[in-house]
Order: C-alpha cells, then sequence, then structure tokens
C-alpha cells in the first residue's frame, strides 16, 4: 500500500484561513499538519511508502526530511495531480489518499481503514472517511488503486460512494472525531487549537 498525500504551494495553502491566520503563520500550521500525518503514517505497518506530491522546494524539503519520497506535481488540480500519481505507482496494490491538513489524524484511524478494505479482500474495495460535515473525502482508500476515479471537491464524500456504486462495489464508510477534521475555515482551527492530541 501507497499512502499519497498532496500538499500545496505554501503560497497557496489554507487560503481561506487569509483573514485569521498571517502568511507565515499558514506556513507553519502547513508544517505541523505534513509532519503529524506523515509520522502517523510511518506507523502502519501496512504502508510500505509514503509519497507526498506537490511542486514546493520547501514542502519537498520538509518532507525528505521526515523520510518521505517527494514526486514533482506537473499538472494544476488535485484529482489530476492524484491521476498522474497512480499512472507512476502502477506496481502499488492499493492506494490511501490522506490531505496533509488533518490535525487529529490518528494511527488508530489509518488502521482501521486498512482492516476495512482487507475484510473484503481479495475483492476491490473504497473506503471513505467522510470530513466532520459529512460533504468533504478525509481520506480515500482504493483497492486496487485503479478502481474508481478521483472526484475531490465539493461533496466529494458522496461523489466516491456514487463511483464505486457504478463500479459495482459497496463503499466502506469509517467515521471518528480524530479523522474527520480537516482544518480549513476558522471554526476548524478553533477546534484544532482547543484540543490537545496525541499520535
Amino acid at each position: 500500500m501507497v499512502a499519497l498525500v498532496p500538499v500545496k504551494a505554501l503560497a497557496r495553502a489554507k487560503s481561506r484561513l487569509a483573514g485569521t491566520l498571517a502568511p507565515h503563520a499558514r506556513a507553519r500550521l502547513m508544517h505541523d499538519t505534513l509532519r503529524r500525518t506523515l509520522e502517523v503514517l510511518g506507523q502502519v505497518e501496512a504502508i510500505h511508502q509514503r509519497v507526498v506530491i506537490t511542486r514546493d522546494d520547501q514542502v519537498a524539503h520538509w518532507a525528505q526530511a521526515w523520510g518521505a519520497t517527494v514526486m514533482q506535481e506537473h499538472v494544476d488540480g488535485l484529482n489530476e495531480s492524484l491521476r498522474e500519481a497512480r499512472a507512476q505507482l502502477a506496481d502499488a496494490d492499493a492506494l490511501l489518499v490522506v490531505p496533509a491538513d488533518l490535525g487529529w489524524l490518528a494511527v488508530e484511524d489509518v488502521r482501521a481503514m486498512v482492516a476495512l478494505a482487507g475484510s473484503v479482500a481479495p475483492a476491490p474495495a473504497v473506503v471513505i472517511a467522510p470530513d466532520r460535515h459529512e460533504r468533504g473525502t478525509n481520506a480515500l482508500l482504493l483497492q486496487p488503486p485503479g478502481v474508481i476515479d478521483f472526484a475531490f471537491g465539493p461533496d466529494s464524500a458522496q461523489q466516491h460512494a456514487r463511483r464505486a456504486l457504478d463500479q459495482g462495489i459497496v463503499p466502506q464508510w469509517y467515521r471518528s472525531s480524530s479523522i474527520s477534521l480537516d482544518v480549513d475555515e476558522p471554526d476548524d482551527l478553533t477546534l484544532y487549537d482547543a484540543a490537545p492530541y496525541v499520535l
């Protein structure tokens, strides 16, 4: 299994927090949540490679320092970047897409998603972890990697579920308070700052 962690260029990251955080503070937030994400993924035995997809040199430097592989992003758009990465990882048995801004991601979350996919193996599996609003996709496990196309964007959780059903696959849902927080909006930041977390 390969974990894909897409990261925007720092100049564009967390733009919806621009009215709350200064640019250097938004960059620091990305630094902290990316580090946590890679630390969590590194503790999951089923994940054999952690790949950060970015075009930002600073992000690439951080990722390499934390033991991840860096894949240079050449296309615009999250779905396009993920497709580009998937094409270069043809030998993977499964892909786990994890955004870099999950402030409370826990090792137990990732292991639970892997277990859900394993419960139907060798059949294809799509495991979706929605955000706390039940709209976005905070993590997506695809087994095999090309079982459905990526549909990140508005209402992506339901979009991914529909694409699974179109392939005759019953999507599996994983929900927890720790995986459901992506730090995008000011109210997300308030929650993130209010609660301490551990790996």
